[in-house]
């Protein structure tokens, strides 16, 4: 029998435009979905370019503006892989337009920002999602499996780094198409909103929520050239992020983000020490888990190397045969179908936006802790009806 198409409206042509479409066309070909998914429409500013990306991924027709995408009755999903400063106000219209949405992270440029697109997308009750994509490498939801499985014991501390090395030519300017990021206007903050934003959300997700921080953050190159007037101008972003905090559950969180690490192109690495065991991941290797478990033989105790490729692991059995890996782009096409699976039922898969939310918050209060040199709280939003 023939599944009901989806058709899907995506907004942006860049890098995560590529990821997200590179997932909607393959998502089918190897997970059981309920849906059959629709390359409906693309939308970006620049009608020519445009063009030519709907032409390369397959994409049916292309709109110049995102509002006329919103609008159009034949799109069922907008999906938003467009700038941060982009993403409340198309968010809200897609929700109050009754489609389903999926957003690029961070939610919003800041918690207020996020609070707005949770309410809309929670009182028109559609189905969303975060593209919170570390989630759903196959060695960290193993770890997830782990740590929920009580293998730890109790958990003592949690850290993370996510280390890159691209801006720190003082010629590199700031602001316009692909150096966006660097303009605090559209990007809301720097390493704090970007990197660290992956890091916080996986670890809300393992060890549970951060009740409060202490942060630093620096700037390393205070004026740039703006491509888009021409001038210098100051710099607003953070170059590096930095911060202790506490878990609720107890344990002490230790994170650090910089586009300043020489040698380091997105080297994202978590541990988590616990009571009766230790394991670490790294995005360099992102098909390993290193475990430690104390409760092994003394004579054979030690660190060992879970190659995570066996039909038994999370999301493997639809891919290759075991030994063989998988990499960066698959986790997308995991986060399309559990997302495809999830509307099918009505619901939306994690990281709903109000999870997007909840990241939003930490980033808020250890930009807030930097500014003000103490320890601060992390917000917590008021309980409404999720889907």
């Amino acid at each position: 029998m023939a599944k009901k198409q989806l058709n899907i409206g995506l907004v942006g042509y860049g890098f995560m435009g590529r990821t997200h479409s590179n997932a909607f066309l393959q998502t089918p070909r190897f997970f059981d979905v309920p849906y059959e998914p629709v390359l409906k429409a693309v939308c970006a500013r620049n009608a020519d370019r445009v063009r030519s990306f709907a032409g390369n991924w397959g994409y049916e027709s292309i709109e110049t503006d995102w509002r006329a995408l919103v609008d159009r009755k034949d799109i069922d999903l907008v999906d938003i892989a467009s700038p941060n400063d982009t993403h409340a106000e198309i968010a809200v219209a897609a929700a109050r337009a009754g489609k389903m949405v999926m957003c690029e992270k961070p939610l919003g440029r800041t918690a207020a920002e996020a609070e707005k697109i949770v309410a809309a997308v929670e009182s028109a009750r559609v189905p969303n999602s975060v593209w919170y994509n570390y989630r759903r490498v196959p060695a960290v939801v193993l770890l997830k499996h782990l740590v929920d499985e009580g293998r730890f014991g109790r958990i003592f501390h949690y850290r993370a780094q996510f280390l890159q090395d691209w801006t720190i030519s003082k010629e590199l300017p700031q602001g316009g198409e692909g150096l966006w990021r660097l303009d605090v206007a559209v990007a809301g903050s720097g390493v704090t909103g970007d990197l660290l934003a992956h890091c916080i959300d996986t670890a809300l997700w393992l060890n549970g929520a951060l009740s409060d921080v202490t942060a630093m953050t620096e700037t390393f190159i205070k004026e740039r050239k703006h491509n888009l007037t021409g001038r210098i101008e100051p710099v607003g972003i953070d170059d590096a992020s930095a911060f202790l905090g506490r878990f609720q559950n107890g344990s002490l969180a230790l994170f650090e983000a910089t586009r300043y690490a020489r040698g380091h192109k997105a080297l994202y690495t978590l541990e988590i020490n616990g009571e009766h065991a230790s394991a670490r991941w790294d995005l360099h290797d992102l098909h390993r888990l290193q475990w430690f478990d104390h409760r092994d033989d003394s004579q054979l105790r030690g660190w060992r190397s879970v190659h995570v490729t066996d039909s038994d692991h999370p999301y493997m059995k639809h891919w290759w045969v075991p030994g063989l890996q998988i990499g960066y782009e698959h986790t997308f096409i995991h986060h399309f179908a559990d997302f495809l699976d999830a509307a099918a039922r009505g619901t939306s898969p994690a990281p709903t936006f109000r999870d997007g939310l909840a990241t939003d918050y930490v980033t808020d209060a250890v930009l807030k802790s930097a500014r003000s040199g103490r320890w601060e709280a992390v917000g917590v939003a008021q309980q409404a009806g999720a889907l």
